[in-house]
This record gives structure tokens, C-alpha cells and sequence, in this order.
């Protein structure tokens, strides 16, 4: 896969453009000090580029803000009057209008920085539009691709790139801009873009996004493929809905080859204008994807090709400060650098990015020459097993994003990524990856070895259990388990009781819905008594069903728990699985031995019990749904009656630890 134009580079030193404003940072969350779209974001990006010496490399301009005539070019007076007067107004009315609104929040400092942050996209765009500059990058914020034309939603106020598109296109005509291109690579929908320019063929506005079948944010179906434009736009909007979280490099480079870099060709745009969103990226604690900083920098060389090079960059989202500091630094290397980059991705698409690949080229085909022709069978073929979860009880629905933080994403970088320059080119016939090799051979090994699972929660219902085995749900249940590849029902069941503590902690869970789950005190304890059932199943099960347990999105080319980790966990009590450190139930514990078979279960850390017992990470007790699954597996096992199993679960949930 070529991931650039050599005969674009020359040796004449490239003029990048760089703008930032401090004032920028005024607006925050009042409320939650912790909110994910904070000052900070672009604070690390600033301090990252001066601390390398990128910055000094750029023509650094300071922001300005924008003028309510340009604003209007893509909202209407309300709203603009609405954004203006915010912060002349009281703590209350901003806490009124954040409840009315969606995903937003406002203080003292949201008008300001909401003018800035249009006025610096405007004034970037003009000078690259101009020749002035090369190139530029926008560290904005209040991000903008989903504020809409009469409302602000998703942390955005302004849409900073739909105002400075439309004003090329309708204020500066003397430029020569007629065609623009929009790149919106945010994790998220650029819902707010896409209906300023619906009919409008003088914008070809390319959005890849998780979709999820409408259930991720926005949460609704205008992320759809089938949403192409209409009257005279028809066509010129494309949509790529990834169906999950986990997609990395590969998939977002097999999108670029094979949807946006064949359109843009025909399209021929005079500017491409990129809303940046780094949410997509390694790490990220919302968007669940792991884009590296070197498929950022394919992805933007790969555009470079078009309109002379002339590309302008507005932050969006992106929510892991060291993550997005090292992907906008390594966009920005590429604006600047003399040489192209060469490389592509070890890894395979998954399946199902083949698929919507297929699906958006067949929706588009009428309007595109380059989507005529079917993709051949020897380049789709080639994609790696995804393993869909969407049953998991660490998926806090409600809270999800400070639940999977990556701690050391520096060290995450490091370890799931290969240096870039041992990444091998193909000539577009595919990507190739020993992803296949690596699943078949551990896959092969550890369905060999049975191990005891010992279940405390809603898995002592052995149908319910047998969800993560053979894939559904039972009553109760708000979504279904995908299963293990290895459907095989367990060798045997048992029941036991160990000297442990049951308790229910978290408020929401994707499965249940609202109410604590169970969760086993990692340390054993005479004078407690909890029933466990036990499964007889592999140690290959026992990984998809640890899978399931802690996370919607995992490649499984590799075990989260393999012979090693079985080996050392009767001397070391526990084994957590790295891989999946943020979900609730990655903590195997070692329980004892069965007939010369370990006894393993899954719960939370010794340090998740600090939280609890402070407060920090909340308790409650469980819904009733949840409550009559556990009754039931325990009246089921015939190891108390229906009133004991009852009197049971009710202590356990109202004990405090």
C-alpha cells in the first residue's frame, strides 16, 4: 500500500501554519473537574510541540475570533445570540442550559472561547485558501462537528470547519476555492457538519466513525451509510460506520485505499479541510479504538496528494491527553517533513470493515465511476476474527469513559504497535498479518487444559452462563453475549462455598441496566460464606469468557490468561489480566483445586475495594432483574431455598464492607 505521493515532496522547506490561544482554556465544566473535554487537552498539545521543537518549525499565529456575519453563514441568529450572551449570564442559568442541552456545559468562559475557536479555524483557512501557507493545524477548542445550525450538542458550540468552509466558498470566491473536501476522522459522527452541507455538491463530506448500529454516539441513524446527501448533493456525503469499537490502523487504512482516496481522486478538491478528532486513538476513554500516531500519519499523507498539498487541521475530539499530544505531533511532522513516509499496517482489517466497506461502495456506486467495480475476493478475504462483546459487565454504559483510561499510554503504544519502520508495503493486493497464525496456535493449546470457573453472580444460572459459551441471552437481559468460538457446553458443574465476601457494587451496567453487580472480596475471610458455581470448561473457553466479562472491543490474537499465568497463580493467589485492565472483572483468582483442576474466578482488585469502601467508586444494590437470575441459579443448584437464596443475596447487598 503506497501511503503517499513521492513526487509531492521537494526539498523547498514547507510553510505549516500553527494557531493557539490561551484564552481558549476559560471554558470548563463548573461541575466535574474531571470532565474529559477540559483546557488540558490542548495545554499538552501546546507544551508537547514547544518541548520537541515542532512549534519553532511553524508560523505560530494567535488566535482571533470570529465575526457573527461568518458565523451566520452556517447558523442561525438564535443560536449565535444564545452562544454570544452565555457568559454574561449566572451559574444557574448554565447549569439549566447544560441540563437542556445535549453533551454540552457552559461557564464564564464559553462565549469567548467558542468565537476563538471559529475565528482561528477561519483565519487558517483563509491563509493556506490564499497560498499564504503551506499548510495548517487549529489547537481549538470547543471542538465543533456536532453542533448544529440552530443548537450546540456534543461538546461543540460552533462547527469551527463548517464555518470556514462556507466562508471560502461564499466570501472568498476571489481565492478560487469552488471544491472542499471535509475529512471528519473524529471516533464520533460529524452529525452537525453533515446537515450544513447535505445539498450542497460543492462539499464532499467524508465521515468514519463509530456507528454501532446507531447505538453509539449521537445515537442515531444520520451515521448510517445509506445517508448520502440529497437533491443536488446527492452522493457528495459518505459515511463509513464501523459496527464496533477495537478498529486500529489497518481498518482505517483499508477505508483510505478503497473509499476516500478513489472519490477524492474524482472529486478533485481545491482544499481539503480535516476535522481532527484524535478520539479514535490508542488509549482514548471514550472512542474504544486504537489508532496509533503513525496511522495518523499515514492516513494525512495519503491526503496530501490532493489540492497541492493544501490542508488544513482543526482539533475535534480526543480525550487521552499524552494520546492526543503524540497524534496531532506526529500530523504534524508530516506537514513539515521533506521525505514521504512509507509503511502500512501488519495487522488485517477486521471482517466486518470489509463489510462496510463493500456496503458504502454499492450504496455510492451510481454516483462514484471508482465504486463501479466489486473489490476483489483476494483483498477482502484478508481480515482478522473480531470477537463482538456487548454483554460485558464492566460496560458502564453510563460512565464508561473514566473506566478505561489507559494508565501508561506511552508503555500501551509501545507494546501493541510495531516500530513503524519494520512495517512492510503491499502493492494494494491486501495487508498481511500472522493475526490468523497467533489465534489458531495458542486457540490450538489451551483447548487442551480444563480448568474450574467458579461463578458468584448471574452466571450461577446456568443458562445464563451458557450465554458467554454458546452466545444470546436469557430473561432480564438488555443485550445479547456474541460466545466463545468454542461452543462446547461444560464438562461438568458443580457447586461449592469458599470463605469469601459477596457484594454488589458500580450503579449501571450495558447487560442489566441500572443496579449494582456482584463481586467477589479478592481476600478470604473465615467468617464469610459465598456459593460458587463451577463450570468444568478449557482454559481456552475460560479466555473468551474473561473476554466478555471486561471489554466490548479485544483483538484475540493472543490469551489475556495463558500457561504461564496458570501456572504461576497458585503461588501468587491472583494474575490480572493486563490486557483488559479497566474492566471491572480482570483480576483471576486463584480458589484451590477440584480433583487436580485449578479453581479460577474473576473479580475486581484489592485497590477497587479501597474505592468502594471510600465512596469514590460507587455501591448499590441490585435491580431486580439481576437479583432473581442469582436467586434463581442458587434455588436451580438446589443449594437454597428460594426464601434462603433470597434473605442471601439482600444481606449481601446491604452489608456495608
Amino acid at each position: 500500500m503506497d501511503s503517499g505521493s513521492d513526487s509531492f515532496w521537494s526539498s523547498e522547506r514547507r510553510r505549516v501554519g500553527l494557531i493557539y490561544d490561551e484564552r481558549m482554556g476559560k471554558h470548563f465544566d463548573l461541575t466535574d473537574k474531571k470532565h474529559p473535554e477540559s483546557p488540558d487537552r490542548i495545554h499538552e498539545i501546546w507544551n508537547k510541540l514547544q518541548d520537541s521543537g515542532i512549534a519553532e518549525r511553524c508560523t505560530v499565529m494567535d488566535g482571533k475570533e470570529a465575526k457573527d456575519e461568518h458565523i451566520s453563514l452556517v447558523h442561525n441568529r438564535k443560536h449565535i445570540d444564545f452562544i454570544k450572551s452565555i457568559s454574561s449570564k449566572q451559574e444557574k442559568f448554565w447549569k439549566e442550559m447544560t441540563k437542556k442541552y445535549n453533551s454540552v456545559y457552559f461557564n464564564q468562559g464559553s462565549s469567548e472561547a467558542a468565537y476563538i475557536s471559529a475565528g482561528c479555524v477561519i483565519e487558517v483557512a483563509e491563509k493556506v485558501a490564499a497560498g499564504e501557507l503551506d499548510s495548517a493545524f487549529a489547537i481549538v477548542r470547543p471542538p465543533g462537528h456536532h453542533a448544529e445550525p440552530n443548537q450546540p450538542m456534543g461538546f461543540c458550540l460552533f462547527n469551527n470547519v463548517a464555518i470556514a468552509t462556507q466562508y471560502l466558498l461564499d466570501k472568498r470566491a476571489d481565492l478560487g476555492i469552488k471544491k472542499i473536501l471535509i475529512v471528519d476522522w473524529d471516533v464520533h459522527h460529524g452529525n452537525g457538519t453533515q446537515k450544513m452541507f447535505w445539498k450542497d455538491p460543492r462539499v464532499l463530506f467524508f465521515s468514519v466513525h463509530r456507528h454501532d448500529f446507531g447505538t453509539y454516539y449521537p445515537c442515531d441513524e444520520a451515521g448510517s451509510h445509506k445517508m448520502t446527501g440529497e437533491g443536488p448533493g446527492k452522493g457528495y456525503n459518505i459515511n463509513v460506520p464501523w459496527e464496533h469499537g477495537g478498529c486500529g490502523d489497518a481498518d482505517y487504512l483499508a477505508v483510505w485505499d478503497h473509499v476516500l482516496i478513489p472519490v477524492a481522486k474524482e472529486f478533485c478538491p481545491d482544499i481539503v479541510l480535516i476535522s481532527a478528532g484524535f478520539d479514535a486513538a490508542i488509549g482514548d476513554p471514550l472512542g474504544g479504538c486504537c489508532v496509533s500516531p503513525h496511522g495518523y500519519a499515514v492516513m494525512l499523507n495519503k491526503l496530501l496528494e490532493f489540492a497541492g498539498g493544501k490542508i488544513v487541521m482543526a482539533l475535534e475530539g480526543g480525550y487521552d491527553k499524552v494520546s492526543i499530544a503524540n497524534s496531532v505531533q506526529a500530523c504534524i511532522e508530516v506537514l513539515l517533513q521533506q521525505k514521504p513516509i512509507i509503511g502500512s499496517s501488519e495487522a488485517y482489517p477486521f471482517e466486518s470493515t470489509w463489510r462496510v466497506i463493500r456496503a458504502v461502495r454499492e450504496k455510492l456506486s451510481s454516483f462514484w465511476q471508482s465504486f463501479s467495480e466489486r473489490l476483489p475476493v483476494k483483498v477482502t478475504s484478508m481480515s482478522s476474527p473480531y470477537i463482538q462483546v456487548v454483554s460485558s459487565d464492566s460496560e458502564d454504559e453510563y460512565n464508561s469513559f473514566s473506566n478505561r483510561v489507559s494508565q501508561d499510554l506511552e508503555k500501551d503504544i509501545e507494546n501493541v504497535i510495531q516500530p513503524f519502520s519494520d512495517l512492510k508495503v503491499n502493492d494494494g493486493t491486501g495487508i498481511t498479518s500472522q493475526a490468523s497464525t497467533n489465534s489458531h496456535t495458542w486457540r490450538e493449546e489451551l483447548s487442551k487444559i480444563d480448568i474450574w470457573y467458579a461463578t458468584f453472580g448471574s452466571n450461577m444460572k446456568v443458562s445464563r452462563f451458557l450465554c458467554y459459551i454458546a452466545g444470546g441471552q436469557v430473561e432480564g437481559m438488555l443485550k445479547p453475549c456474541i460466545g466463545s468460538l468454542d461452543k462446547s457446553k461444560p464438562k461438568e458443574i458443580k457447586w461449592e462455598s469458599f470463605p469469601h465476601r459477596l457484594f454488589f457494587a458500580r450503579e449501571h451496567t450495558a447487560t442489566w441496566g441500572p443496579g449494582g453487580v456482584a463481586f467477589l472480596h479478592p481476600e478470604s475471610n473465615s467468617d464469610e460464606k459465598a456459593y460458587l458455581c463451577l463450570y468444568r470448561i478449557t482454559l481456552e473457553q475460560f479466555n473468551d469468557v474473561l473476554l466478555q466479562e471486561n471489554t466490548s472491543s479485544f483483538d484475540m490474537n493472543y490469551p489475556l490468561f495463558d500457561m504461564t499465568d496458570l501456572q504461576s497463580i497458585e503461588e501468587r493467589k491472583c494474575v490480572p489480566a493486563e490486557a483488559v485492565k479497566n474492566g471491572w472483572y480482570h483480576n483471576v483468582l486463584y480458589l484451590g483445586k477440584e480433583n487436580g483442576i485449578p479453581i479460577l474466578t474473576m473479580t475486581c482488585r484489592l485497590s477497587d475495594v479501597d474505592n468502594f469502601k471510600s465512596g469514590k467508586v460507587g455501591m448499590r444494590k441490585p435491580s431486580k432483574e439481576y437479583a432473581n437470575t442469582l436467586i434463581r441459579g442458587l434455588v436451580e443448584g438446589k443449594q437454597l431455598s428460594e426464601e434462603e437464596a433470597t434473605t442471601y443475596i439482600q444481606e449481601a447487598a446491604s452489608r456495608a464492607l
